[in-house]
Order: structure tokens, then C-alpha cells, then sequence
């Protein structure tokens, strides 16, 4: 299983590019000192390394991962939800 990490904001977004905006709205944070918890995955990892300047990751306790913001989508997954309805 990924392991989980807990991500704050540490600086504000005032005077940030454009993709470094987005890339911490993808991530669930929004204003100074919001924080996220989140699986890690190639994707979360790279979007960490566009901002690591703004961000602080710390590994997330076993009570965060209630918390945690794992995105499940997809076509496929739409696919197999509709076949497992269909089956029953």
C-alpha cells in the first residue's frame, strides 16, 4: 500500500505562475496553512516537485487516512461500477 502524506501550504500564492496555482488547487489546498492528506502515486509525487518550495510534506498518522483524498475515476472504473449494478 502507498504510503501517506500530509501536505500545508507555507506560503502564500500571491505573484505564482499560473501552473503552480492550479497544481495547488489539484492538491486541495487553497489559502496559507490548509493542508491535504493524500496517497502518494507518481502523479501526486511530480505535482509535489512543481511546488515543493510552497509546500511542507510530512508523513501522515494512521487517523489521517480517513482524511485522505485517493481519487478513484476514470472510464474504467465507471465501466466496472456499472457492471457490478448490472450484476446484481
Amino acid at each position: 500500500m502507498s504510503s501517506i502524506v500530509k501536505i500545508t501550504l507555507k506560503k502564500g500564492m500571491i505573484g505564482r505562475t499560473e501552473t503552480q496555482k492550479k497544481i495547488v488547487k489539484a492538491l486541495g489546498l487553497g489559502k496559507f496553512g490548509t493542508s491535504a492528506v493524500h496517497y502518494t502515486s507518481p502523479s501526486i509525487n511530480g505535482m509535489l516537485d512543481k511546488v515543493s518550495h510552497l509546500v511542507e510534506v510530512t508523513e501522515a498518522k494512521a487517523s489521517d487516512e480517513k482524511d485522505c483524498k485517493k481519487k478513484v475515476g476514470g472510464h474504467k472504473a465507471k465501466v466496472q461500477a456499472k457492471a457490478k449494478t448490472a450484476a446484481k
